[in-house]
């Protein structure tokens, strides 16, 4: 409809108007209906086309409109999920800073139960306290033990055996030359040797041969008690001094209570080991300096390092002994005192090294005349 054919109805030109209408004909009228005909089918079709594009657009719109209403529930579902959850969140956070202060307070009550418990302990089981005890330089010598065998107290024999007097302890080389000797019980033991004598003018002395028993232990139990008033102090240093003044410089210095000590009631040193035991009066200053391990200490014109240990001590509880007797040891008794005591030894020493009268190889013997005592010291038989 762009041109003027498409208008709805065209007029005839102005010039052909009689008295002010047009002169028409019926044929001109009939083309005009036709036209104005097939104009009404392209409008009714336009319309249908645009009625159909308008319920489109519509049915559009409404879905476009149910979505916007979809999304704006969602969209507000969401947001108060996420209010929900916000709050939910905080709530989490308020309770778990709560229990954070909670756990840190029952953390901090723990500490000090803790803390209580285990100086109770070390006061009550000394043994807990052992890594403050002083240490000691170890130096491996290549000796293994099995496995089993580490967590057993290890106790090296030191026997002291009484000797009287008129007896001899005789240790031979070889077991079975003691068995030997002490078979046979009694021996007559020739005095003179060396010295070309008639039999009548010879020597001789009888002595009875024995074994020799002594009592080892089997089982050993130990109790540990640790003095709440005494400290044990270490590594020394070397001055050049005295013992008696080392003593007085330690005691000044822990008499102070600057020092964290107090007054002393006494003071020990311990012989062989390079410590000093002080005691103190009070209670209570013993367990504060065994609390800080090490302390520096003014003396001589130096500071020097010590170290404050707990002071132990042990008793023993149980003492089981087994008799056991030594295989390589000969007890002889009933010996005169008619000799000196080195010829009577080496006349002694003569007789059971000869293999015709059973002996063999001494490897050492002690003898203790008549009218005198000795103390024979028994060790491990190593060899």
């Amino acid at each position: 409809m762009d041109s003027d054919e498409d208008s709805f109805i065209q007029l005839p030109p102005a010039e052909g108007l009689e008295d002010g209408f047009p002169e028409v004909t019926p044929e001109q009228v009939r083309r005009e209906i036709e036209h104005c005909k097939e104009l009404c089918r392209a409008l009714e079709q336009d319309h249908a086309k645009l009625q159909m594009a308008k319920e489109t657009v519509e049915q559009r719109t409404q879905e476009l409109r149910k979505k916007g209403e979809l999304l704006h529930k969602n969209l507000e579902q969401q947001m108060s999920l996420n209010r929900d959850e916000e709050r939910s969140c905080q709530t989490g956070i308020f309770l778990a800073k709560e229990e954070k202060n909670r756990l840190m307070q029952e953390k901090e009550v723990l500490k000090k139960k803790l803390k209580e418990v285990r100086k109770r302990v070390c006061w009550e089981d000394p043994v807990m306290i052992l890594p403050a005890l002083p240490e000691k330089k170890m130096v491996f010598k290549g000796l293994v033990t099995n496995k089993e065998d580490t967590n057993k107290l290890v106790l090296t024999p030191l026997i002291r055996y009484p000797l009287l007097g008129g007896s001899a302890l005789i240790t031979f080389e070889k077991a079975e030359v003691a068995q030997r000797i002490i078979e046979v019980k009694e021996h007559m033991v020739e005095l003179s040797y060396g010295e070309e004598l008639e039999e009548l003018d010879r020597c001789r002395v009888r002595v009875q041969a024995a074994p020799v028993d002594i009592l080892l232990p089997s089982a050993l139990e130990m109790r540990l008690t640790q003095n709440s008033r005494s400290i044990l102090v270490s590594d020394l240093p070397s001055l050049g001094i005295s013992e008696e003044a080392l003593l007085d410089k330690l005691e000044l210095f822990f008499s102070k209570t600057k020092n964290g000590g107090g007054e002393v009631e006494s003071r020990e040193f311990l012989d062989n080991s390079g410590q000093v035991v002080l005691t103190f009066v009070q209670d209570g200053v013993a367990e504060l300096l065994i609390a800080r391990g090490h302390i520096q200490v003014s003396v001589g014109k130096g500071k020097h390092k010590l170290k404050i240990s707990p002071c132990m001590s042990g008793d023993i509880t149980n003492l089981q002994l087994q008799p056991s007797r030594c295989p390589r040891t000969v007890l002889l008794s009933g010996i005169p005192d008619v000799l000196g005591e080195e010829p009577m030894r080496d006349a002694l020493e003569i007789h059971f090294q000869k293999a015709s009268r059973g002996g063999g190889e001494v490897d050492t013997l002690a003898y203790v005349p008549a009218g005198q005592q000795g103390v024979a010291v028994f060790m491990e038989d190593t060899g």
